[in-house]
């Protein structure tokens, strides 16, 4: 029984490492589409009456990014909080993939 503990209580640990990873993405890609807003309201405020209309759909398309971003955010913190058994697998699934690929890479370069 002590080993399940063990065990589940290194997975919850994982799950929370994902979780606050989760978060700091999710977080730098909202400030950045925040950003990608407010450049597109200067860019409207700066090209005036004259291109109102470019300038419209610059802001909107911007408005919809960071809708996108934030959507994609509640998302993943959703699935992380309900799966974080499968979230940490994925994870070390990228990583073991990405180890493996820079290990054949390597070979490939010595010969």
């Amino acid at each position: 029984m002590a080993r399940n503990r063990d065990i589940e209580s290194s997975i919850n640990g994982v799950g929370e490492q994902v979780r606050e990873r989760v978060r700091h993405y999710a977080s730098e890609a909202g400030d950045r589409a925040d950003g990608l807003l407010e450049r597109s309201r200067e860019i409207r405020r700066r090209f005036g009456r004259q291109r109102y209309d470019y300038a419209q759909r610059l802001s909107h398309a911007a408005e919809d990014f960071a809708d996108e971003a934030n959507y994609q955010y509640r998302r993943l913190r959703r699935h992380v909080g309900r799966h974080p058994v499968a979230t940490a697998a994925v994870v070390a699934g990228t990583i073991g993939a990405f180890l493996l690929l820079r290990r054949a890479l390597r070979s490939r370069d010595e010969d």
